[in-house]
């Protein structure tokens, strides 16, 4: 075991045995849904390129932990698209002389960290999803393919006369996800055919989200699980490509052709640049 500190809604600790960071999200009604849903998370400091620490309001010290590009399929899944207070890997600590003990934690921390490069695999685990529920869709991941079932009030004529879908893994090559909180919040599975309709609602591999349907904590980890089950078969992202050149072409292709909306490619953009 290791040195411990206690945040507003979660707790961290640095385990030196294994060389990891322990995340453990508090539950209660000011902590985010996503974190509920994480519950515990082991992250192994060869997946984080460095680790900060800041003052925030009302003297409080808030510690952020810097994930390398490709590391964690939750944060490849999310390209960007998290609230400050929403994101895992920030931890507030309240005001009243903590800042000296988050010092040395944090410095602890960056004796071991992991080279600040994108990795070559991923390096944090996720839980495989099972379910999720779309505006227009029920779907289900088994392990080996992604099915979806059109609901017969959400989904449109196009989808429901095609009728259910199945996508084995062997047939993507990534995905996209566009947060709920934003416009047009949906899906994509992103498959080696090519692109299909770039309209969410007309697109057969895509589940469109909606009020009370696919929030942050439900749809986020099903697409992170999706992303980690694809790595086993090749290294992926939430969008294909292993260079980066290779990947901002891609990204350009889907842009054009409507698949990404403007702010997506922009932050997919910036997050692969950076990490170029």
């Amino acid at each position: 075991m290791g040195d411990v500190l206690a945040g507003n809604h979660a707790v961290w600790e640095f385990d030196r045995t294994t060389n990891s960071l322990i995340i453990r999200f508090a539950r209660g009604i000011r902590t985010p849904r996503l974190w509920h849903a994480l519950g515990e998370r082991r992250i192994p400091l060869e997946a984080l390129s460095g680790v900060g620490l800041t003052v925030g309001r009302r003297d409080t010290a808030v510690l952020h932990a810097r994930v390398r590009v490709g590391a964690d399929p939750l944060m490849e899944a999310a390209a960007g698209q998290l609230r400050e207070a929403c994101d895992p890997y920030r931890l507030v600590l309240p005001g009243g002389g903590g800042t000296g003990r988050a010092a040395a934690f944090t410095e602890a921390l960056r004796e071991r960290l992991g080279p600040a490069g994108p990795a070559e695999r991923f390096l944090v685990p996720v839980p495989e999803p099972a379910a999720l529920k779309a505006y227009d869709a029920r779907l289900a991941f088994d392990g080996g393919a992604v099915t979806f079932h059109w609901s017969r009030t959400g989904a449109t004529t196009a989808k429901w006369k095609a009728g259910d879908q199945r996508y084995p893994l062997a047939a993507l090559a990534g995905l996209v996800w566009h947060s709920p909180q934003r416009s047009g919040g949906h899906l994509r599975l992103l498959t080696r055919e090519g692109a299909g309709d770039p309209r969410p609602d007309h697109d057969l591999a895509s589940a469109v989200f909606g009020v009370g349907y696919g929030a942050v904590h439900e749809s986020l980890p099903f697409a992170a699980g999706i992303l980690a089950a694809l790595s086993d078969r090749a290294p992926v992202h939430a969008v294909p490509g292993q260079r980066s050149g290779g990947r901002l072409q891609h990204l350009a292709e889907l842009h054009s052709a409507g698949l990404l909306t403007d702010a997506e490619y922009r932050a997919l953009r910036d997050r692969f640049t950076a990490g170029a």
